[in-house]
């Protein structure tokens, strides 16, 4: 692959982050091929909070999943200008050199963000730097003004003109994000029409707020990315790097740690929680001996110390990482395997308690009597009506752990400084508060983003819970005339 102008580097968050894309979709295959869990995710999609909360959940997923593509690129061959090469040198083939600097493919595509780069703050859509300099006339004299970014607005001769180009490339990005939109949507929109005319059966979704959720996100993609070329939406933090950019990088660390961490959290809270509550006796014993002990340490000294000691770890190993971006990667998933380990009590002691209440009802009992095994049992019976509190708690830790890694962050002992996330814009930008007048764009940005998609995971927790509820009946199909052929 020495052809290649840059070298694909795949560190061990990417591999969890395909594992759980291939994951996902063998998921999607299982539930289509069940009638009954899926009429229960068409109550889900079929409510225009859900159709709309997993539309924005699945943009973040695509930024993270763009941000974990990683190469490095290939460097120019340096050579002495006066060497000639020998006979000997000339028969043996050029090894290419790569950089150092580990690089996503959506680096790329935010290359426009990411190079222009200015001396220390601006504010957002600022053209001149936020704090005055001394600066030297054409006569020989001095003077503290506000002097003009390097990059931002940088194209225009008269600054008057500042807010009047503003609006002209809001408006640009705004109409062609709309006529991205038409496609897209009237293209779909076309297809149900034929097919109803068909009598094509087609499911029922709540359309418009589908395609009025997509708009928004390609309009409002459209503008800052058009916008994010000649201006800083965002401003630029204390080195002069441009927010925007900063906090799109910062959507993998969001994304993964909120999986990841639920996803180590998920079996030792399933697995001991429902053995706990079915078996009893020495088993039920142990296991609230165990989370007892857990809940009696304060959960953020406990992570702090573990955090500590992968840092030492880190310091003591080094030859064992040797780029800069593996070795925060091995301390972004060490910090996802301590949030795992100790936050699996909660959701445990629930399924316990669930377990035991299902335990006695009379058809587990009967199943008990006709010899089922435990196995069996649990597999039918108990599973199936814990498997809401399961995914509830699955979304809600999600937004949990996403929150707790910006606090951790905030405190030092989250993810590596070097590492893009939320948390480290907010610790960054906490001195800079104090100040008069105050630097705000920093940590409204990362709140924006963050709150953003907690309150998708939130809604969407929401709707799952509503539709695998033992206590909601099942809907197969809310729409009448769907049954008829006809695409609503």
């Amino acid at each position: 692959m020495d052809f290649l102008p840059f070298k694909w580097v795949v560190l061990w968050s990417d591999w969890l982050v395909f594992l759980l894309l291939a994951s996902l979709i063998t998921f999607v295959f299982y539930v289509v091929k069940n009638p009954l869990i899926r009429s229960r995710w068409q109550q889900v999609f079929q409510s225009r909070i859900g159709s709309s909360a997993f539309i924005i959940i699945l943009f973040y997923v695509a930024i993270a999943v763009l941000d974990s593509l990683h190469f490095r690129a290939a460097l120019d061959n340096v050579t002495s200008p006066n060497s000639e090469p020998t006979s000997s040198e000339s028969t043996i083939p050029e090894t290419r050199q790569y950089s150092q600097t580990v690089d996503s493919v959506l680096d790329i595509l935010l290359d426009g963000l990411r190079s222009q780069d200015e001396k220390t703050y601006s504010a957002p859509l600022a053209i001149t730097s936020f704090a005055k300099e001394t600066i030297q006339l054409d006569d020989g004299s001095l003077r503290r003004e506000y002097p003009r970014l390097e990059n931002a607005g940088s194209h225009l001769s008269n600054p008057d003109q500042h807010w009047h180009d503003v609006a002209s490339k809001v408006l640009i990005a705004f109409g062609f994000g709309i006529f991205l939109s038409f496609m897209l949507c009237g293209g779909h929109y076309l297809w149900r029409h034929r097919a109803a005319q068909k009598n094509v059966e087609v499911s029922f979704l709540p359309w418009a707020s589908i395609y009025g959720t997509l708009t928004f996100i390609i309009c409002l993609t459209s503008i800052l990315c058009y916008l994010g070329q000649s201006y800083h939406v965002f401003g630029t933090d204390k080195v002069g790097q441009d927010v925007l950019y900063q906090s799109i990088k910062a959507v993998r660390t969001g994304v993964l740690i909120g999986t990841l961490a639920t996803l180590i959290t998920l079996p030792l809270a399933v697995i001991l929680g429902i053995s706990a509550g079915y078996f009893k006796g020495r088993i039920d014993d142990l296991v609230q001996y165990i989370y007892t002990t857990l809940n009696s340490i304060p959960g953020i000294l406990l992570i702090a110390a573990s955090v500590l000691l992968i840092d030492v770890y880190i310091e003591t190993h080094p030859d064992d990482f040797k780029l800069l971006t593996e070795r925060a990667d091995f301390k972004f998933l060490a910090l996802c395997f301590i949030l795992g380990m100790t936050s699996w009590t909660g959701l445990c002691r629930l399924l316990r308690a669930e377990t035991l209440k299902v335990s006695q009802l009379e058809y587990v009992q009967a199943a008990q009597a006709f010899g089922v095994s435990s196995r069996g049992i649990i597999g039918r019976h108990i599973l199936p009506n814990v498997t809401h509190i399961i995914l509830i708690a699955l979304v809600l830790d999600f937004s949990g752990f996403v929150l707790a890694e910006a606090v951790l962050s905030y405190i030092g002992v989250g993810v590596d400084p070097s590492m893009a996330s939320w948390g480290n814009m907010i610790n960054e930008a906490r001195a800079e508060l104090a100040r008069e007048p105050f630097v705000w764009w920093s940590v409204s940005a990362a709140f924006f983003f963050m709150f953003v998609l907690v309150l998708a995971a939130n809604l969407f927790s929401d709707r799952v819970r509503d539709a695998f509820d033992p206590r909601t009946p099942t809907v197969v199909n809310r729409n009448p005339s769907a049954s008829k052929g006809v695409a609503s």
